[in-house]
């Protein structure tokens, strides 16, 4: 594959498209199910062990630098090649369907603590607060996305062991940053790294994918057939000058 099948030399041009739907599925069934169930009843699931764990307003830049993890993975998942990265993006998508599937049948919420602070990253916590609902709690979508960056590079020959190990310490302290930020209980973080346990092997173990790859290369070859029509039409146009 040569330089011209990348987009900027670090996605492979077969991915852009498959990615931005993978981030436009997460934003819509997120922000979607979230006006949808405003209204709703939610549930509090909060435990004895959500109470007795401390408020750790440091842990907000784990919680923050996390979606610089998950885009930087996502790519590097998808560099691995074109079958891996459908197989994975089908579990993805899955994922985020049984998400919404939560999020609307069972919605919830938490009582935030009250940030007495006036340090920078107790400042940074009540911003989080502030533009994130306390809703669509179970299961947790933070703990999920960071557990599919792991599992997407787990025993891949072509990404250095370090990093593995780096990525499966990285999805752990965005689990530990869910509780003591507040943001989730205890739950939200099994049923995150389990739903994406789960999504993944299907993605793996079925051929559910080719349904995936097949829809996606009809769009790319609809494109395709469209540069190629206004291409040619620009040439007959300068042979008539």
């Amino acid at each position: 594959m040569n330089h011209k099948d990348y987009v900027l030399k670090v996605v492979p041009k077969y991915a852009v498209l498959p990615l931005i739907s993978a981030f436009v599925l997460n934003m819509a069934v997120y922000a979607g199910t979230m006006a949808l169930c405003g209204g709703f009843y939610h549930h509090d699931f909060t435990t004895a062990f959500d109470r007795a764990v401390p408020l750790i307003p440091e842990f907000t830049s784990i919680y923050l630098i996390c979606y610089i993890f998950w885009v930087a993975n996502y790519i590097m998942i998808a560099r691995i090649g074109k079958e891996h990265m459908y197989r994975f993006l089908t579990g993805d998508y899955l994922s985020r369907i049984i998400c919404g599937l939560f999020f609307v049948f069972l919605p919830t919420t938490l009582v935030r603590p009250e940030i007495t602070g006036n340090g920078f990253w107790d400042q940074a916590l009540k911003l989080v607060y502030s533009v994130d609902q306390s809703a669509n709690l179970f299961p947790s979508i933070h703990c999920l996305v960071s557990w599919f960056c792991y599992v997407g590079i787990r025993n891949q020959k072509g990404i250095p062991k370090w990093y593995q190990r780096f990525s499966l310490i990285f999805a752990v302290l965005v689990c530990i940053s869910t509780q003591v930020t507040k943001q989730h209980y205890i739950i939200d973080v099994f049923g995150g790294i389990l739903l994406a346990e789960i999504c993944f092997q299907l993605g793996q173990r079925t051929e559910w994918y080719q349904m995936v790859e097949k829809f996606f290369e009809k769009i790319q070859h609809l494109f395709s057939a469209k540069g190629h029509r206004k291409t040619g039409t620009g040439k007959l146009s300068e042979a008539k000058d």
